[in-house]
Parts: structure tokens; sequence; C-alpha cells
């Protein structure tokens, strides 16, 4: 099957082949009619399946077939929402690369960077907003955006925005929007919290599922290092320089613990970046594209770069700690082995994490294969110490404790340019 029998129109058409594609993924086959029929989708799709062009380019076709009546001012006709500022960046050059053939405007709105800019654009007029929820509820408040004529709602990586804590600033936003709409929602996982969230939200929608439920990219491969917690950034170096691996993406839980094996990595003579949710916006993009470039090796991530990180030829991926929450071990491992590339997962996984470890494996439904490398033998008379299950955490394995522990910060902290979450789940501005 071949873009040209999708419905597609021709500038769209042109466009997609001046990317170089011929022929759709999955979720872009199954995806694309139903979306130009205006019909709900709920659609299951892993990063790297090709699924934002699955929503971009049919609603790029609806909204330019069908321009809204009248003059005047143009209001928001399409509303994505995205749980990060990185993932909002995306999508939003994607609307923007297949679109711009088309007489449509488009933005992004998210926290982290002054609000004042978006403001003089959202002012000019914009058919398709792309934004985090806490920023947008900042216009909102601020009354420089009106939703009261979306004619489609995208909830993009669905999922994690409700493990981000992001479901009250979803309802509060649902009910600023009309009652009639398109509603596409696009997930990873179907976990008990999405099929409550899509039953109140689709109706009859078309059913998508282009991945098995929590599984890892097929072109993965996965491998476990034992070794002890003091002994994790030392084996990290060496692995990166014995192997000349040139592009490496680490993922700590904590800032903090980014931090921290940034700076290591770099007394190791190992270039590094890192990246999470106390960076600035400015210094997050900095980050990603010395690493895009090659000007850096490694980057540290949290989890807030698990999701909306698009690089091309990523070969490694790095579990310098394991997540606390299983599903993430999938969207963090699925940064690597995408596009039709191969790639490599590995988790430095100490005697504190076997049980994570386990929540894993029972998620995959398969026991990941345990490789010890010469010379980090684990010790087995060292105990498990016990893994806050939150943030300010004390210092990650193979990190030195330097003064007193850090006050614990509330769990839904959104970092920088945002307020932090409050009590009874509101979420942070992202």
């Amino acid at each position: 099957m071949s873009f040209d029998s999708l419905g597609l129109s021709a500038e769209l058409l042109r466009a997609v082949a001046d990317q170089g594609y011929s022929e759709p993924t999955p979720v872009q086959r199954q995806a694309i009619p139903p979306v130009l029929e205006g019909r709900d989708v709920l659609a299951g799709a892993q990063t790297g399946t090709g699924k934002t062009a699955g929503f971009t380019l049919p609603l790029l076709h609806r909204l330019h077939a069908a321009p809204p009546a009248g003059g005047g001012r143009r209001g928001v006709r399409a509303l994505i929402l995205t749980p990060t500022r990185e993932l909002a960046a995306q999508v939003q050059a994607s609307v923007t690369t297949y679109g711009r053939r088309l007489p449509l405007k488009s933005a992004a709105i998210f926290g982290g960077v002054s609000i004042r800019p978006q403001i003089d654009k959202l002012r000019r007029g914009v058919d398709i907003l792309v934004a985090t929820p806490g920023r947008l509820l900042d216009h909102v408040g601020q009354k420089t955006v009106d939703l009261s004529g979306v004619e489609t709602l995208v909830l993009d990586e669905a999922d994690r925005m409700l493990d981000m804590g992001f479901i009250r600033d979803i309802r509060r936003i649902l009910a600023l929007l009309p009652k009639t709409r398109q509603n596409l929602l696009f997930s990873a996982t179907f976990s008990n919290e999405i099929r409550t969230l899509a039953n109140g939200l689709l109706t009859d929608p078309v059913m998508i599922q282009v991945a098995t439920r929590n599984t890892t990219p097929e072109r993965v491969a996965q491998v476990v290092h034992p070794v002890d917690r003091e002994r994790k950034r030392e084996l990290l170096s060496f692995l990166i320089g014995s192997n000349d691996w040139r592009r490496v993406l680490v993922f700590t839980r904590t800032k903090h613990g980014a931090n921290r094996l940034a700076q290591q990595l770099e007394r190791d003579g190992i270039t590094t970046a890192a990246i999470h949710g106390n960076k600035s916006q400015g210094a997050r993009t900095r980050a990603l594209a010395d690493f895009k470039s090659g000007a850096v090796r490694t980057l540290v991530a949290t989890d807030i770069a698990a999701r909306g990180l698009d690089i091309d030829q990523l070969p490694h991926v790095v579990n310098f700690e394991l997540p606390n929450i299983p599903e993430d071990y999938v969207h963090r491992i699925g940064r690597t082995g995408r596009a039709g590339n191969d790639g490599r997962a590995l988790s430095l996984v100490c005697v504190d994490e076997h049980k994570l470890l386990r929540d894993i494996e029972r998620l995959l439904n398969s026991q990941l294969p345990r490789e010890t490398v010469s010379g980090y033998e684990p010790d087995p008379s060292i105990k498990a110490e016990p893994i806050p299950n939150g943030r300010g955490a004390r210092p990650g394995p193979g990190q030195n404790r330097r003064g007193p522990p850090r006050p614990r910060r509330p769990a839904g902290n959104a970092g920088s340019g945002g307020r932090r979450r409050a009590a009874g789940g509101v979420s942070g501005r992202r």
C-alpha cells in the first residue's frame, strides 16, 4: 500500500514524498482513513512507529478541506496535548513539515520559556495548537487562548500524561471544549486508567493496535549486567570507552543523579550532557542538539526524556538505574531500534533493584538475559538497600553521598518553568 491510496491531498502527498517516504507504516495505514472520515480513534502504538504522522497528516487534510465559515481572526480548530516540552516541539515540527504547502497556521506552547511570544502568536491566530496541559491552562487563565472552536482533540502519549499526574488538568481542559468534536487518543500502553479515560472521552472509536501490549521494540537487543551499586559508574565508563560507543543515552531515576553522573563521566574523559526537568528549555535544547551532532557522546536523562526524543541512529540506551514504574522501561528503550535500525539496551542492575527487575520482566512476560562483565562481578555479601519511591532520594548507585539528605520534593515536581504539583494531584506546568 502506498500513501497515494489513503485519500490524502496532493499537497500532503508531495510533502510526504519530500521526506523520502513512499509506504505508510502500519499505524499510519490503520489510522489515516478513519481520521479522515471524522471518526474517533483509540490507538495503541509505541514511539517510533510513525504515529505522529498518523494523526498530523489526516488532521491537516481535514482542516484544509473544510475551512471555517466566515473570516476574521483565526481560532484554534485542532488541539494536540502532549506530556512534555520535547514531544510538543517534535509534534509541532511534524505539523510544520507536512503542512508547509497549506495555508494553515500552527504553534506549540509549553512551559520553561517566556509566555509572551506564545501570547503574540496566539493573538495572530492559530489553526492547530500543540500544547502541554499546564502551560495551556496558564493561557486559559490569562484569557489568551480560545478553545471554543476546537473541532479535533488529540491526546498524544496519553499514558505518560496520566503517569505524570495530568489527569486533573486534562479534565479541566475537556470542560472548555465543544461537546461535539473528534477525539483521537494515542497511547503506548493500555492501563486501566487509560481505558477509563477512553470510555469517557471517545464515541464509537476505531480501535487500532499495532504493538502488543507492553512489549519492547523487536529490533532492540536487551541485556542485564549485574554489578554492585558503587561500581555502576565505573562499569558504564568502561563499556563506553572499551567499545568506543559514540552515542549513548543513559537513564537515571532522579535529576540530581543525572547531574552527578554527567559530571563523573566528564571526569572520566567522556563528553556528556544532562537533560531533565530542572534544566531550562534552552539548556535542554542545546544538550539535545549537541548530542545529535556528536559534540557530546553521552546524554544522561531522567524519564522526562523517555518520550518525545526523536534521535536518528541511536545505537545504545543504558538504564544506569531501573525505573520505579515498569512501563517506563519500555518507553526508555524505545529510543533505540527505531525506523528499521537495530538497537541495544543495557541495564546495570545492583542488588537493590532485583524487585524492580522482576516487575519489568513480569510486565514483559519474559526474562531478560544476564551477562556479568569480567572484573565487575557483584559481591554477594552486599545487602540490598531500599530505593525511595520518589524524588529527592539518596544519591544513586556509584555516586558518593555528600552533605545532609536533600529535602523530599512533592512527587509531581514539574521542574523549571512551572509551579509544583499541589496536593490532590494537580500537575505542574510543563
